[in-house]
């Protein structure tokens, strides 16, 4: 049965690169449904699309679950734009249905409102010296390549999967002083904003933390960790990871199967 929440949070899926997880994505969309589905930032990756990104069928396939959504008006969907898919700033802001484009939006929860941005114009590097950003963003899709090739081996040598970039990126100073400092502005712009939490991406790490009185919310990354921000019906938050929520659920499914096998003829499982 599908999970049902208030709102899925989702970020940095960079659809037309090869590290990009779609499938995975999609999988985790089909087995939960929502009242609004929050697609924040670099869902598509223009960067990498404009040089060498390639599109694949698995990531039309996004596009065409998230249609099927709108058509059937299962739920509101709120796509924000982020750097590396700025070419929306063409058409921003857009409204079909439930379905809207937009530069932010304030998300309000069961007793706290939120401002929702991806991220990345609080960031120097990104608003101010592209060229910089745009070098780092080649040093970490050749980390992820490289990464890619480097879990293919493990794989096959029955090891779990290992994250190199996030490696490099906790154990360099700087990277770890820079998140500090973004988490620290965004939680001055929630709070600028009136506003008691702010919901975030772009630097692809997940994280629910208090920063001096505000909810600091991020909701990762589907290239290499795979987390989806979650809010229950009682506006409670949680940080899903794909690949446990997998686990779990293809165990349940082995222990269903196991049940029915031994149910005597003609008793069906009835889920609750």
């Amino acid at each position: 049965m599908k999970k049902f929440y208030k709102t899925i949070v989702l970020s940095d899926i960079h659809l037309g690169t090869k590290a990009s997880k779609a499938k995975e994505v999609i999988t985790f969309l089909k087995h939960h449904k929502c009242e609004t589905l929050i697609l924040n930032g670099d869902i598509v990756d223009g960067w990498q699309l404009r040089k060498s990104g390639k599109w694949t069928k698995q990531h039309s396939n996004f596009f065409k679950h998230i249609i099927s959504l709108t058509a059937k008006k299962k739920c509101k969907i709120v796509y924000l734009r982020g750097n590396h898919d700025d070419f929306l700033e063409e058409i921003m802001p857009l409204k079909i249905g439930n379905f809207s484009i937009k530069k932010y939006y304030i998300h309000y929860g069961v007793e706290k409102k939120y401002f929702v941005t991806h991220g990345d114009l609080f960031d120097n590097v990104t608003t101010k010296l592209k060229w910089i950003a745009k070098l780092g963003d080649v040093g970490y899709t050749f980390l992820l390549w490289l990464n890619r090739h480097y879990n293919t081996y493990r794989e096959k040598r029955g090891l779990p999967y290992y994250s190199l970039s996030q490696v490099v990126k906790l154990k360099v100073k700087s990277a770890v002083s820079f998140i500090s400092d973004f988490e620290n502005e965004l939680a001055k712009v929630a709070k600028s904003r009136n506003c008691n939490g702010i919901i975030c991406g772009h630097i692809h790490q997940a994280a629910i933390k208090n920063i001096n009185g505000i909810e600091y919310l991020n909701s990762g990354d589907w290239v290499e960790s795979l987390t989806a921000l979650v809010e229950d019906i009682n506006g409670n938050w949680e940080i899903i990871k794909y690949q446990e929520w997998m686990d779990d659920f293809q165990q349940q499914q082995l222990n269903k199967k196991e049940i029915e096998n031994i149910l005597p003829l003609g008793i069906e499982l009835v889920e609750s």
